[in-house]
């Protein structure tokens, strides 16, 4: 087997053997592994309600590990999704709440669309800044401007945007939220599903075309694979950091529209739920490649509220091993000469 079509099936190997795994801890935990397995899916895939759910939680992992796939084709680490996603949501929610209600729908899920963006961009492109002009490494950089970003968040809440007697923002105008899904098709009844899904897909063809159909996607990946040679050919590296980080931040704060507009209609703290960090272990799963993230996102989703579903016959923290067996066996195949 050439090395070209073992990396093809990695992430069914990997996806297989956590599997395996996770349902002999099942086992030695006094359940049955097969009637796990069939509740899960009753409570997931079987139900409108839960599927909606599932595929609620991969619209937002989508996004946040597309996130993650972009600067990665540049040997970039983008650690800080979570805080990109973190201030795009509060930026989304405060411009819904300031707004007027009389604006267009279309136009008003714009503004929030241009805020989130915009929000999430500037902490993006602010780390990629730092790697080109003080040669900052992105990895700690991004982990601190997590920090910051929960701590200016936390902040602003306390003294500025909380609405009084509670932990939130005001709640947006009805213009600026999205449409569920189920008043749309009439599928995934009382679930939070909404049109941002279609978005995330959108996304994710779009940073496929990006990357392997333009030319800015070779030079970014000519920048990651060889750096000396791309600097003789005259591609700007120092530009293209900058710009794929920015990108990055941009793309993770859309997915603030399924949390905010979509779902929750303002911001609190928590509302992020850790989907930045969980973008990464989804980029990893889909090799970085933005049609791959799809479905990378759809299993992660499964786990997510599977876990939940599940919760009274076996500990959720069982499908976190799941999650990390997935990662780490990625990690192990690719490193494997075939």
């Amino acid at each position: 087997m050439t090395a070209r079509i073992f990396r093809l099936f990695i992430p069914l190997l990997a996806v297989a053997a956590a599997a395996l795994c996770s349902m002999a801890i099942i086992a030695l935990s006094g359940r049955d592994p097969l009637m796990i397995c069939e509740k899960l899916f009753r409570a997931t895939f079987a139900s409108g309600y839960g599927a909606g759910q599932v595929l609620f939680k991969t619209t937002t992992l989508i996004f946040t590990g597309l996130a993650v796939a972009l600067p990665f084709r540049a040997r970039l680490f983008n650690v800080g999704g979570e805080g990109q996603l973190q201030l795009a949501a509060l930026a989304a929610a405060i411009t819904g709440a300031l707004l007027p209600e009389s604006l267009p729908p279309v136009v008003a899920v714009l503004f929030s669309a241009f805020a989130a963006m915009a929000a999430g961009g500037l902490w993006g492109a602010s780390a990629g800044l730092l790697k080109v002009r003080f040669g900052v490494n992105e990895v700690i950089s991004t982990i601190m401007l997590n920090f910051i970003a929960q701590a200016a968040t936390g902040y602003l809440m306390s003294w500025r945007f909380a609405e009084p007697s509670t932990g939130h923002t005001a709640e947006t105008g009805g213009a600026f939220m999205l449409p569920q899904i189920d008043d749309l098709f009439g599928l995934f009844a009382g679930s939070p599903a909404n049109i941002s899904l279609l978005i995330a897909l959108g996304t994710a063809l779009c940073a496929a075309l990006y990357l392997f159909r333009s030319r800015a996607g070779y030079e970014l990946q000519a920048v990651g694979l060889q750096p000396e040679a791309a600097k003789y050919a005259g591609i700007q590296s120092g530009r293209h950091v900058t710009a794929v980080m920015g990108l990055a931040g941009a793309i993770a704060g859309l997915g603030a529209l399924n949390l905010v507009s979509g779902y929750k209609h303002y911001y609190e703290a928590g509302l992020t739920g850790g989907f930045g960090f969980s973008g990464i272990a989804v980029a990893l799963l889909a090799g970085a490649n933005p049609l791959w993230i799809v479905p990378a996102a759809l299993f992660f989703g499964l786990l997510e509220y599977g876990g939940l579903a599940v919760g009274a016959y076996v500990p959720k923290d069982i499908f976190m091993i799941i999650q990390a067996l997935t990662i780490l066996i990625v990690i192990v195949l690719n490193a494997r000469k075939p």
